[in-house]
């Protein structure tokens, strides 16, 4: 009886996010719309996403984040923002953090996602990772959003890796993408997010979700073949902080 109730307990609060993620989005599509008919006005489109979709989602699933910075994005400047990907709540809490506009890499599959997906597909830079001709067309995109002076944010396991995994390998793109355009990668450990809610159906509740924002990495004197080396030393940082 015990174990109904907790399976019951689980499927309203998975309803319950749907419906936080659903509702903002309807209450100011006039508005969303209007943003994303420009790039000019993406910061102004940003703006919305961060502070009446994002933060209504995490402090209305009760996952209240807490925020330890070891250095502070400085504001008009252009990074790249990594973190470890667990969660659907990964992209709330990335909005959250950050203050500086930035626009995410991501799966075109969440392109098929009702109503998220229509403004997904309008502002966000999406990569078929099957398509070669789709990977390099996400530096073109990127170099135009970065001129722009917003930042780029990459999940740079590829994907939501398997739950006993606690880090997967990560993927070239971020730190090639980094060094090509000469920005700083801010590493991220998203320590509870998956305890919070997780791919699995019948898991996740409410709770403090913490974050580490770590000293930044500084790409101004590497090149393309220092790709493996940033990327490995990422890595390590956010394996460490999640061991």
């Amino acid at each position: 009886m015990v174990e109904i109730i907790r399976n019951v307990g689980h499927v309203l609060y998975r309803v319950w996010f749907y419906v936080l993620v659903t509702v903002p989005i309807l209450l100011f599509f006039p508005f969303l719309l209007i943003f994303t008919i420009s790039e000019k006005t993406y910061p102004q489109f940003f703006w919305l996403a961060r502070n009446l979709w994002a933060r209504p989602i995490l402090y209305g699933m009760g996952c209240f984040p807490k925020i330890v910075r070891e250095q502070l994005m400085k504001r008009g400047k252009s990074y790249m923002l990594v973190a470890n990907h667990t969660s659907m709540l990964d992209i709330m809490l990335m909005l959250h953090v950050s203050r500086n506009p930035f626009v995410f890499v991501g799966k075109k599959e969440l392109v098929n996602i009702p109503i998220f997906g229509f403004f997904y597909k309008r502002v966000c830079i999406m990569v078929d990772r099957d398509s070669v001709r789709s990977r390099t067309g996400v530096y073109r995109r990127a170099q135009r959003r970065l001129d722009q002076g917003l930042s780029i944010c990459i999940f740079p396991e590829g994907g939501v890796p398997e739950e006993d995994i606690v880090l997967d390998k990560f993927k070239d793109g971020a730190f090639k993408m980094a060094i090509a355009h000469k920005i700083p990668v801010v590493p991220m450990t998203f320590y509870d997010n998956k305890k919070r809610f997780s791919f699995t159906f019948y898991s996740g509740g409410p709770g403090r979700i913490r974050v580490k924002v770590h000293q930044f990495f500084e790409t101004g004197i590497l090149s393309a073949e220092d790709t493996s080396t940033l990327r490995e030393e990422v890595r390590d940082v956010i394996l460490k902080d999640l061991e």
